[in-house]
Parts: structure tokens; sequence; C-alpha cells
């Protein structure tokens, strides 16, 4: 029988009281890392994406975590935002910190589309690189940076967003959703070949890290079939994937449990596993008119896509831990393939979710409150492994 949840968060604020130094990923340690992503400083440098320093959080982060990912830090255009030269000091100290606190390092991402300088693509200004040009720079980016961190990065996404969907019409009229590779650059000048290269190269620099593909919606069955497909093609050859990436930008409009679960029952039949790489759980409203919306200049839309400037109500953090308990639950149970959940951020504030798909808006999506105080998503989290975190 489902109990308020408001029981629940009093019994879990007596644990956390008694248990103060435990951190998250203590009560998962049967199961499977416990991770955050690590936000980056904005500076006025052009090469420069340092990751925030802010003591209290790195308090935090090593308490609460046994996992880290660098945001942007380690993205082509940061890493290397010109030919010839790479900028390692925000990667070294990022990795340097992570080691020093015995957090397994996660590395994002060597090859996408995406937050790539264009010279990557032309060889010289205006003028597209040929096949080979390219297979060369790419050998070059992930040799160089996989090779430097070799033996101090436990995953790679390797491949990030290759595969997209679009709505199709099946023999009988209706529509369905349909999974294809994604147009980009490396798929026009190399073809699916691409995919193949990215994982042979970073098989090469570092052998000790585990490869794995990354993407979002991945909770659509049309989407991770084909992703689970492209891998098994890829093995079939002789190459390397270790496992699939699931961002899990979810909200709590979705996705069900049983559409996670039936995901994961696919990828557990390509013998892959799974990480939860990109985790949060929206609450602010979901409207068709929003993509690429700017609040600040649309006063009309303000109130109704940003309606918790001042903070969220509590029975939209209760929803919000119920979410993510339900969510939570499936993964648990299946811990036998998921290795990793990783929330893309640490606090609210952090969020990537306060600039996308609207601008300014005030998103609340991550475990811990603006003033990294913990949520009643926390408490809902760490008590599923015992069985108590929505039934009673």
């Amino acid at each position: 029988m489902k109990q308020g949840l408001s029981m629940g968060i009093l019994l879990t604020a007596g644990i956390l009281t008694s248990c103060a130094e435990k951190g998250l990923h203590e009560y998962y340690e049967d199961a499977f890392l416990i991770g955050a992503a690590v936000g980056s400083e904005n500076v006025d440098h052009a090469y420069k994406f340092p990751m925030r320093k802010r003591a209290d959080e790195w308090n935090v982060l090593h308490r609460e975590f046994n996992t880290l990912t660098a945001e942007n830090l380690m993205k082509w255009m940061y890493m290397h935002p010109r030919p010839g030269l790479y900028n390692f000091e925000d990667a070294d100290e990022f990795i340097d910190e992570a080691e020093a606190n015995g957090h397994a390092v996660v590395g994002h991402a060597l090859v996408w589309h995406a937050m790539i300088p264009d010279w990557v693509f032309e060889e010289k200004k205006g003028v597209p690189i040929s096949a080979n040009g390219l297979r060369h720079r790419m050998r070059d980016h992930i040799e160089t940076i996989a090779g430097r961190y070799r033996g101090r990065i436990a995953y790679w996404d390797v491949v990030n967003e290759a595969v997209d969907l679009r709505q199709v019409k099946d023999e009988n009229g209706a529509s369905k959703e349909e999974a294809y590779l994604r147009p980009s650059k490396w798929l026009n000048i190399l073809g699916e070949e691409y995919l193949e290269l990215a994982f042979r190269f970073a098989a090469k620099a570092d052998p000790s890290a585990k490869l794995l593909y990354n993407d979002y919606s991945m909770t659509s069955p049309a989407k991770a079939q084909f992703v689970a497909d492209m891998c098994s093609r890829l093995r079939a050859k002789g190459v390397r994937v270790d496992g699939v990436g699931m961002q899990a930008h979810w909200h709590l409009e979705y996705p069900s449990t049983g559409e996670l679960q039936k995901v994961l029952d696919i990828f557990r039949a390509a013998e892959l596993s799974v990480h939860i790489t990109e985790l949060d759980l929206g609450v602010l409203p979901r409207s068709s008119t929003m993509q690429d919306a700017d609040i600040h200049r649309n006063v009309e839309l303000a109130a109704e896509l940003n309606p918790y400037v001042k903070g969220a109500p509590e029975d939209v953090l209760e929803a919000q831990a119920r979410r993510y308990a339900e969510l939570f639950e499936v993964l648990y149970a299946n811990r036998d393939i998921v290795e990793r959940v990783t929330f893309w951020g640490l606090q609210d504030g952090d969020s990537w979710l306060n600039d996308w798909p609207v601008k300014g808006r005030t998103a609340h999506p991550l475990l811990f409150d603006r003033a990294l105080q913990r949520k009643p998503a926390y408490g809902a989290i760490l008590n599923v492994p015992n069985g108590n975190s929505t039934e009673q």
C-alpha cells in the first residue's frame, strides 16, 4: 500500500541526522556507482572552462558520490580548440581532485557532433576535409586525450548522440517512432565507419577504460533497439563496446516505470551494461511553445513556464521524490546490468535546465537545492535499497 511521502521524509530525516556523514553512494555500494557531473566556471578566456571550485560543493561531492563526470571541460571545443593546441590544465586539475578523493572518473565525450570547432572538418577555411584527413584528426584527438589519461579514466563516453528519432507511418498509416543515424559531418564524411573508428582508437589509447555509447531519449524502444543492434554489429566486427549510456533527462510526467523496464530488457538481451549518465528530473511545466523561448524577454511566458522562482512547493518536491524513488526502484531491481547512475549536476542552481529549453527559468531537478540542502528526493532514493521508499 502506498504511503504519504511526508511520513517517509520524516523517517528519513532521522536517518540523515544519525548518519550525517554517510554518503548516498554507500547505500548503493552493493548495487551500482552513484555519481554527479561537475560544472565549470565561466571565465573570460576563449579556451578555458575550469571546474567549479566552491569548497562547500566539493565537500558534498566527496561525501555523497563515488564517481564524477566533468560536465563540459573535456569536450573537444575546450580540450582541443585549435589544430595542435590542447588545453590539458583544466582536465588535469579535475582528474587530480577526483582521484585524490577516491572517485572513479568518467571522460565525456570523445566524438560528438556538437561543441566541436569548425576547423576539425575543414582542410582550410571553407574547404571540407577529406575522409582520410578526418580519420587522422579523430585518431590524433582520441589517442592524445585518452592516451594522456590512460589508466586514470574508468569510463569513456566514446560516441555521444549519434542516433536520432523521427515520426513515420507504418503500413496501416499509424504514426510510429523510427530511429536512424543522425546526419552530421562525421557521418557525411566518414559514413557509419566513424563509429567503429572512434571505439577502435579509444580501445587502443586506453585498454583499461570501459567504452560507452551515450545518448538521450533512450527510453524510446525504437531508439534503444537501434542502439543495441548498432552495438551488436560493432562487436561482431571485433570492436569493443562495453556498455550504453542513457542520459535520462526525465520529468514528473515521463518515463513510466514500464517504459524504463522495457528498454533495460532490450539492453540486457544485447549483453550491454547500462549507465544512467545525465540524470535529472524536471518539475517545471512543459509546453509546445517553449522551445528556445527566453522568459526574460516575454513576461507572459514567465508565469506559465517559470512558476517556482521562489522555490518549489512542498507538494511538487514530494511528487518529485516519489518519481525518483519509482525510477530508482526499477534501476535497483536491474542492478545486474545497471553499473552506474550519475546525476547531471550537484545542486539545482547548477543545472543546465535553468536555461534549456527555456532561458532564464528557475529549475529544481536535482537532489540538492541552491543552498546545498538535501531535498525530499534524496531521502526517497536513499531508502530504495531497504525497500522503504514508496511502500510500507
